[in-house]
């Protein structure tokens, strides 16, 4: 098995005795105090995260703008510097082998991608560069994010600066620190509320997360683990690699539409994602589920329609908004509509809910 790697935050969690598990390959704190309340902090006030399990690498040259508008399933050349786009990369028959964002800038993009994915993502790109002027390497930055409906405030707090206008997500810019250190700041969600990511090195991030520690109170906000993190993004209805995203899932059966362009012309891939676009439909669907059980289905649970399989439960979690125990799950079409009533193979009901579970405060 690969070595889970350390966060630059390690020191600081192990001063707090927090308790740790690997999330994307990288060591991360669960909690910090009841993950209901740092999930209800997000969605009432903010919350902050370390993000090191996301990773960064850079293409450059003349040609790297072209090369990954034909290798991604979304609009690279649209872009202009200091806008992003959220993106696949497809295998020939068009399964996911990594999501990722897409950041403009000046003489480069910037790619983020889950830690465990870098590596893969990197090899597949440079076995198709061939005849193109262009190079990829590995940024070491790190990130924490702000959620919810006063992120923006705290970050501007953090960073002791105000932001300018983010007005589409995945827009990002630059900014010094008082004590002269670079960031960039990027409107991204990781839960459905309105989000902001700030990138660093890894002294600046601890730098930041104590800054953030000493203003939360202010705001409400708490820090929060990757366990508040999965309820968020389940209640929010976003897929997460490894979960609901592999390589055997079509970006149309996740409804990634927001990673896809339908008019750039050919990438790899793009010849099935078509093909699933003018059928209309695919076989599968990932939609949210309501569980009636008092315990949470484990991924790989089956779902049963009169007694046949149809489905297979990915995530799940207990809702503190809604106080109900959701999932994510995969179900054949005909059992995909809202209010379907399907049977878990352990025995409880559950009932087909349209995505998000919530709506966003953001």
């Amino acid at each position: 098995m690969p070595e889970v790697a350390r966060s630059p935050l390690a020191g600081i969690y192990h001063t707090l005795g927090s308790k740790l598990g690997d999330y994307h390959g990288v060591e991360l704190p669960l909690r910090f105090s009841e993950p209901a309340a740092e999930h209800q902090a997000v969605r009432q006030a903010a919350g902050y995260f370390d993000l090191s399990h996301r990773a960064r690498f850079a293409a450059a040259g003349t040609d790297h703008v072209s090369f990954l508008h034909n290798m991604l399933s979304n609009d690279v050349k649209a872009l202009a510097p200091g806008q992003g786009v959220y993106a696949t990369l497809l295998d020939v028959k068009g399964h996911i082998l990594a999501d990722l964002r897409v950041y403009r800038d000046r003489d480069q993009i910037l790619l983020e991608i889950d830690a465990d994915l870098r590596a893969k993502a990197m090899q597949t790109l440079e076995r198709y560069i061939i005849m193109d002027d262009v190079t990829l390497r590995r940024l070491d930055q790190f990130s924490m994010a702000f959620q919810g409906p006063q992120a923006r405030a705290l970050v501007e707090r953090v960073v002791r600066a105000a932001l300018p206008n983010l007005h589409n997500e995945y827009d990002h810019v630059t900014a010094a620190l008082p004590g002269g250190e670079g960031v960039r700041v990027v409107k991204a969600t990781s839960t459905g509320d309105e989000g902001y990511e700030v990138w660093a090195d890894a002294s600046t991030l601890a730098h930041l997360w104590e800054a953030a520690g000493q203003e939360a109170g202010s705001f409400g906000a708490l820090p929060c683990g990757t366990e508040a993190l999965e309820s968020l993004r389940i209640e929010a209805g976003i897929p997460r690699y490894g979960a609901e995203l592999g390589e055997d899932t079509l970006p149309l059966e996740a409804g990634l539409l927001n990673a896809l362009s339908f008019t750039k012309g050919c990438y790899i891939g793009q010849e099935i994602v078509e093909r699933a676009r003018s059928r209309g439909h695919v076989n599968w669907k990932l939609v949210g589920l309501t569980v009636d059980s008092a315990t949470q289905p484990a991924p790989g649970e089956k779902l049963l329609s009169q007694g046949k399989e149809v489905g297979e439960i990915t995530s799940s979690c207990v809702s503190p908004i809604l106080n109900k125990i959701l999932a994510l799950a995969y179900v054949r079409r005909e059992a995909s509509e809202p209010g379907t009533k399907l049977i878990l193979g352990s025995g409880p009901s559950g009932e087909v809910t349209a995505l998000p579970f919530i709506s966003s405060n953001g």
